[in-house]
């Protein structure tokens, strides 16, 4: 008789022995079908570390062979497979596909109940429309989380008809799993990425507040050390400053990168709103353009360098206008920007601090942008700082 295997990390032992008095109806409870892991499927999954901790990232497939070029394009590394630890039973319900992709292309067992006065087109156009009311960062971020509930249900052997709607118990084991494993932050989004998920194809979400919210707390308090956020020092005008004296002034990837930094501390912006995932995802609805710059003078007739940014992180439909003045000293994003565009001169509808590359242009990645960052601060003997600090330390220089 083949040999039961607690797989790592999601199966406790309280967790793989199925309920005493357990009945093979349909009406019994979720938890009194449950079947112990065989050796063979156990093997094949096991939950990696804690995403927060940056060691691993569960959005995307592995890629099967390595690349030196760490800009390149996503898309590509979309037709590979998935993780070892991260790969789901084979199911047409749950199609290989992005993590940005997996809320409205993974369709739950059972179909939304709809009156028969509609059609199909129907239900597919309010899917459609619910999808905006996600940031596609957010919809990846809850299709890796939709990943990690199935291969902790393919663990469990737990029935995709059990999966949609979720009973609540299901939901608190699977909680009850990741506490102390992971960090209650990634837990909290994984929940939500299941409960997005019901919504958006029209399954019941009741569950037991009370008990989810006390699981949620208590897995908070349970994160590990491990998968706790470094805190993260603030970037100065010091800093910055010297930074520059480690770029060279006359290449045009460093010029576009002392010019995005300047402009995103004074802006006290987001790095991601100044740069792009990666060489082939700009979009002129999305992404700032040369275009989208303007001088505007303030109350004391001062000018403003203005930038419209088409979308942000709490804007997708409208954007928001960010703005400098001109500063003293090196650290000057309007000396910055005005030797930017001496020098790489992006055009109007191009990414705002594309670069000159070969025969064109090329935008500025926020991996390039954090790496090349990264090598001149070693190189000034400092240690490196996270994109994150630009903006704490702009909103603590305007403050202090």
């Amino acid at each position: 008789m083949e040999s039961t295997l607690l797989a790592p990390y999601f199966c406790p032992p309280f967790l793989c022995i199925p309920l005493s008095g357990a009945s093979s109806s349909t009406s019994t409870p979720l938890y009194s079908q449950a079947k112990p892991i065989n050796v063979t499927l156990a093997s094949r999954f096991s939950l990696p570390p804690d995403p927060i901790s940056g060691q691993t990232t569960l959005s995307e497939p592995s890629p099967i062979s390595s690349s030196n070029d760490k800009e390149k394009n996503s898309t590509k590394r979309h037709k590979l497979t998935y993780k070892v630890d991260l790969t789901p039973v084979i199911s047409a319900l749950w199609p290989h596909c992005v993590a940005k992709d997996r809320l409205h292309l993974w369709i739950p067992f059972a179909p939304r109940l709809t009156p028969n006065t509609l059609e199909a087109g129907d239900i597919v156009r309010i899917q459609e429309v619910m999808l905006h009311a996600w940031a596609e960062s957010t919809r990846e971020s809850y299709g890796s989380g939709l990943l990690v509930f199935h291969v902790f249900c393919d663990l469990r052997a737990i029935p995709e008809r059990d999966r949609a709607p979720a009973d609540s118990i299901l939901i608190s084991t699977f909680i009850a799993a990741a506490a102390g494993l992971y960090s209650g932050k990634t837990i909290a989004n994984y929940v939500f990425g299941v409960r997005a998920w019901h919504i958006l194809h029209g399954q019941r979400w009741i569950l037991n507040d009370e008990e989810i919210d006390a699981l949620l707390k208590a897995s908070k308090n349970l994160t590990p050390p491990s998968s706790k956020c470094k805190k993260r020092r603030p970037y100065t005008i010091e800093f910055i400053c010297t930074l520059q004296s480690h770029l060279d002034p006359e290449c045009p990837l460093d010029v576009a990168i002392f010019n995005c930094l300047t402009t995103a501390f004074f802006c006290t912006a987001r790095v991601r709103e100044f740069t792009v995932p990666s060489l082939t995802s700009f979009n002129p609805n999305r992404h700032v353009k040369p275009s989208n710059v303007r001088i505007e003078h303030n109350r004391n007739n001062l000018s403003m360098r203005v930038f419209h940014l088409p979308q942000t992180k709490t804007s997708i439909t409208d954007g928001e206008d960010v703005s400098f003045a001109k500063q003293d000293g090196p650290s000057d994003p309007e000396r910055a920007f005005l030797q930017h565009i001496a020098i790489n001169n992006p055009p109007p509808g191009a990414a705002l601090f594309a670069y000159c590359y070969k025969n064109g242009h090329r935008p500025l990645t926020k991996q390039k942008f954090i790496t090349r960052l990264a090598v001149a601060a070693r190189a000034a003997g400092m240690d490196p700082l996270q994109g994150h600090g630009i903006r704490i330390g702009s909103t603590l220089e305007y403050l202090l």
